[in-house]
């Protein structure tokens, strides 16, 4: 990796953001200034050592963007498109979360004339997956079904939804209620989320997976003409989509969001201790032999420089962190639109940031310090 030091802005100061910024300011490759409206957020990272600033109605994001090298959003999802207008307009390469199907379409739209890179999605799911899934589809001469799995689940459940907050009410909504994108008999299709339920078994505890939005990013598009049928589905425990059909369909709440999301964030309390759980597989041909391939993973959070990061922050920043890192060191391209399957499996798990998904700790400042000597 070259040596030379980059100047990067996270947008939000969030649980995701925090994590971006203690990840990046540690590594000794950025220069990091975290920009949010709320100061009492901003100073729990200007205690990491980062530079701060506060917006307000009379401060927009341009303040935050001019000059960078790149943005890093962790911002809600209504704010993709915006900050992606207002990154390539300016020339900085733009990197977000986003699991919202619309806010990427339009991304990808302005990623025909920029001159930096605009990469969304840059997480865990979509994200991730959509590396190991390109990489599954890779293996085979001819593959027929790739089929994508992720649950971030709490370690002890203690309710009937046997689930705790982990991440965004408002994307876990936007995944519950929105249309799924899929490839269904070589066609890309729509189709309903909550649906498509089944039940599996994997290291002795019991699973539920059904379809819900967003997790399969742009991989449809990649494998459009390759793969016969394509889906993603989220994990849970047993009974949780039961439920969900219950408040959504038979109470009519996925008509109403705000009081939907009223409900989970006083009846459902956050946890930090969570796990996120990766099953995927494809099957297809190699030569004459009809095969099938998976990869599995399981990871746990993490205690870094002191800071407790839970499963969902440490794999959702580290992913975008990796991505980051790829693009500074030159093996993605440099401009325009970039899914996140572009990224190689190989690539991703090698990096600083990307081995955290094979259950390795985050590199310490010396171990990366020999590695950029090494570059």
């Amino acid at each position: 990796m070259s040596t030379s030091i980059r100047h990067i802005t996270v947008l939000g100061a969030g649980k995701i953001g925090f994590a971006l910024a203690l990840l990046l300011q540690r590594s000794g490759s950025y220069v990091v200034r975290v920009a949010d409206r709320d100061a009492n957020r901003l100073a729990l990272v200007a205690a990491l050592g980062c530079d701060t600033l506060v917006l307000d109605q009379d401060r927009d994001t341009a303040a935050a963007i001019d000059g960078q090298y790149a943005v890093l959003n962790a911002l809600p999802f209504r704010y993709a498109h915006a900050m992606a207008q207002q990154c390539a307009q300016r020339g900085v390469h733009y990197f977000d979360l986003t699991e919202d199907v619309e806010n990427t379409q339009a991304i990808r739209r302005l990623g025909v004339d920029a001159r930096t890179v605009l990469m969304p999605q840059c997480g865990l799911a979509p994200g991730f997956i959509g590396i190991v899934g390109n990489d599954l589809a890779k293996r085979f001469d001819r593959v027929l079904d790739v089929k994508m799995r992720v649950g971030a689940l709490p370690r002890y459940p203690s309710n009937a939804l046997r689930y705790n907050l982990t991440w965004s009410t408002d994307g876990l909504i936007n995944e519950y209620c929105n249309p799924c994108e899929a490839i269904v008999e070589g066609e890309k299709a729509q189709v309903q989320a909550l649906e498509g339920l089944e039940t599996f078994v994997l290291d002795g505890v019991e699973y539920e997976a059904f379809n819900t939005s967003g997790g399969l990013g742009t991989l449809p598009d990649t494998l459009l003409g390759r793969a016969r049928n394509v889906d993603y589905k989220s994990i849970r425990y047993p009974g949780h989509r039961q439920i969900l059909k219950l408040l959504l369909d038979d109470l009519r709440l996925r008509d109403r969001r705000d009081l939907l999301k009223d409900i989970f964030e006083n009846a459902l309390p956050a946890t930090a201790q969570d796990v996120i759980v990766i099953l995927a597989s494809a099957t297809g041909y190699q030569g004459a032999s009809l095969i099938e391939s998976s990869y599995i993973a399981r990871i746990l959070g993490q205690t870094v420089d002191g800071h407790a990061l839970s499963a969902i922050q440490l794999s959702t920043a580290c992913g975008m962190c990796a991505a980051l890192d790829l693009v500074a060191e030159g093996h993605l391209p440099q401009a325009g639109f970039i899914g996140q399957e572009a990224i190689g499996l190989d690539a991703f798990m090698a990096n600083r940031f990307g081995q955290v998904y094979a259950g390795k700790p985050v590199a310490n400042v010396d171990a990366q310090a020999e590695l950029l000597a090494l570059a």
